[in-house]
């Protein structure tokens, strides 16, 4: 009797714990196609009509990205169509069959393109130097054109939020530059328009997410080899900060859409050279005299910036 009872309960015990995890699981679904929408609509990344180009990797953030798209792709009030695109950089001992079979068990259009770059990196960038801009230039310029021979009207990244802060800080200390990484852009040659519908999206969501789902991930041996690799750095300084600071992160989402151009330095983004004294207010001149922003919480700031949703976890 016993043993039935302490069965029983066991069984009990594990069905609610199922229940637990399926609606966390729903709620991270939910969670990752509502800031993926609201990032598309907040900068107009895709419209009717249009051919998506999605690039897939095989790392868990391209795959969260074409999940993500499939499922708003079917319930979005416009038409658009996608097509996956896997660059075959010919890797030693790249699995070539793992994403067409994915691809074809998903029922999505996809293309791969075979484009030998890893031989053309090992041969260019010295051994122990960082390979990552050379082979994203090569990776860029081939995926344009196909791009192009596609048909497709937006070429969409799987870059998250945490790339975005990387990137920003990466320029700030190694570049000398305040720049990011935009959510939607032009290409040089002004023919493709770039987007990154994950800009709202958390890491550690992509990251439990391709866990649930099974991704079969294939690993880079280029920039996933290297140790000495500066965004690694900013990774690590991120965490820490949100670590032993709790809501740095919030800060800095919301800062990113919060640029005073009057209050930095850039003679280009700001007449300095012709401002006088002309008797009528500034919306944005006195503002030298401001409380200190470190004495208060986050204030003036609207909750959309980065979404309300980001800055909180469910």
């Amino acid at each position: 009797m016993t043993a039935d009872i302490d069965e029983a309960g066991s069984d009990h015990a594990a069905q609610a714990a199922h229940a637990t995890r399926s609606v966390s699981d729903r709620k991270l679904e939910k969670r990752l196609c509502r800031l993926a929408g609201q990032a598309i609509g907040d900068f107009n990344m895709i419209e009717d009509g249009d051919r998506v180009m999605v690039c897939v990797s095989g790392g868990k953030d391209s795959y969260g990205l074409l999940d993500i798209l499939i499922r708003l792709r079917d319930r979005a009030p416009i038409d658009f169509t996608l097509v996956a695109v896997n660059l075959d950089q010919k890797q030693p001992g790249f699995p070539a069959h793992v994403l067409p079979d994915y691809l074809t068990r998903l029922g999505v259009p996809f293309h791969v393109e075979t484009q030998d770059t890893y031989s053309i990196v090992k041969r260019l960038i010295p051994e122990g130097k960082t390979t990552c801009s050379l082979c994203s230039r090569l990776r860029r310029g081939a995926l344009y054109r196909v791009a192009g021979e596609l048909g497709c009207t937006k070429i969409a990244l799987g870059h998250h939020r945490d790339d975005l802060f990387e990137t920003f800080f990466l320029n700030l200390f190694y570049a000398g530059r305040l720049k990011g990484m935009p959510a939607k852009l032009v290409s040089d040659d002004g023919r493709h328009v770039v987007i990154r519908p994950l800009a709202y999206v958390a890491e550690r969501d992509l990251a439990r997410w391709s866990v649930l789902q099974d991704h079969p991930i294939i690993p880079c041996d280029l920039c996933g080899a290297q140790e000495n690799l500066k965004r690694r750095e900013m990774k690590a300084m991120l965490r820490d900060w949100e670590q032993r600071f709790p809501g740095r992160i919030k800060s800095i989402a919301a800062a990113m859409q919060a640029v005073a151009p009057s209050h930095l330095l850039d003679r280009s983004l700001y007449p300095f050279a012709d401002l006088r004294a002309a008797g009528e207010p500034m919306a944005d001149g006195d503002r030298a005299f401001d409380d200190d922003p470190c004495a208060t919480p986050l204030t003036g700031i609207p909750l959309a910036a980065f979404g309300r949703d980001v800055l909180e976890d469910d």
